[in-house]
């Protein structure tokens, strides 16, 4: 069953709600900060990768956001811009805040990634930037988790859930957890479940998951538990990633799993932006459930092959001929409307 088969046509595929920020790669691959000699600017933060990889794939992409009134905050609007994303959702702060800034390493294993998230403009988000019309325009809201962390992005993120909930946009939450975020885990995991109330998919990895089940579930390791307990309410998907061993997707009607397409990777991160975007294209293209998770795992593994994240986020072409090697030729599904 295709989670996503629509019946209306919408101008806008997917709004991607969250964080966009400036990311620094060390130029070197297997070096450490004080070895290398510079840094390679790039487009970051989970939500705006997202919004790459569905706009890479020819998704009629939106934003929503905040970016501070700077350079740093007119890269990440330009760069946006350039691949097609509509930007009237993201507001420019003047109060002071700053576009978030990673550094990182190129290892692929543990890499040093330092991030600077302090006052970040993308949580000033506000629910008075909402605009529901907006959030109508689209047939699917992704919202990352990480703007539930404080307010007042907090509340602007569940007033565009809500809107998405009355005027049957469809609702991916990526549970996106970041602890240096969050004021304790008792927050987190209530303002999670309240999120995956209104959410048709839900995406983590396990430790995302044992995060939303820590006040009721604590130490709950059995994912069929897990996807049981949210498919009982409005959601419709659970996908519970395992990194190196795939992933499992679950339904009402049954689980079905993915392994991932094995590659020499250069980074571990962009992996699961990569993952979630191409997904989300493929299900609102008519493939199969199946098939979207094999195109999600397939993009996943062309990004950490890859030298940055939003940048390495393959075109449809790049994808299919990447699939093509392992054997593997998704098809779409007749759709009937």
């Amino acid at each position: 069953m295709n989670t996503f088969a629509l019946n209306q046509q919408r101008p806008l595929d997917v709004i991607c709600l969250g964080r966009a920020g400036v990311d620094l790669y060390a130029r070197e691959p297997n070096q450490s900060f004080n070895q290398v000699s510079g840094f390679e600017r790039f487009v970051g933060g989970s939500p705006a990768n997202i919004a790459a990889a569905l706009a890479k794939q020819g998704s009629k992409v939106g934003f929503i956001s905040c970016v501070s009134d700077d350079g740093l905050g007119d890269y990440v609007s330009d760069y946006l811009i350039s691949l097609g994303i509509d930007v009237s959702g993201i507001q420019v702060d003047s109060s002071g805040t700053r576009t978030s800034l990673a550094v990182t390493e190129m290892r692929p294993n543990c890499p040093e990634v330092v991030i600077y998230r302090n006052n970040a403009a993308d949580l000033a988000l506000q629910p008075q930037h909402i605009n529901e019309a907006y959030i109508a325009s689209a047939s699917v809201l992704l919202v990352s988790g990480t703007a539930l962390s404080t307010s007042p992005s907090r509340e602007a993120t569940l007033v565009a859930m809500d809107h998405a909930r009355r005027h049957g946009t469809k609702v991916v939450l990526d549970i996106d957890y970041r602890a240096y975020s969050w004021e304790s885990p008792e927050a987190s995991a209530i303002y999670y479940n309240i999120a995956a109330a209104l959410a048709d998919v839900v995406i983590g990895n396990r430790e995302e998951f044992d995060v939303l089940e820590y006040l009721f579930d604590k130490g709950n390791q059995d994912d069929d538990k897990t996807a049981a307990r949210l498919l009982s309410d409005t959601t419709q998907l659970v996908i519970i990633k395992y990194g190196e061993k795939g992933c499992r997707a679950f339904q009402k009607e049954g689980s079905v799993q993915q392994a991932i397409f094995p590659v020499e990777a250069k980074k571990p991160f962009g992996a699961g932006d990569a993952f979630a975007g191409n997904l989300i294209h493929a299900l609102l293209n008519q493939y199969s459930l199946n098939d979207a998770l094999a195109m999600g795992a397939a993009a996943a593994a062309i990004n950490v092959s890859g030298a940055s994240c939003s940048e390495a986020m393959p075109s449809t072409s790049e994808l299919f001929d990447f699939m093509q090697t392992y054997g593997y030729q998704p098809v779409r599904e007749e759709h009937h409307g």
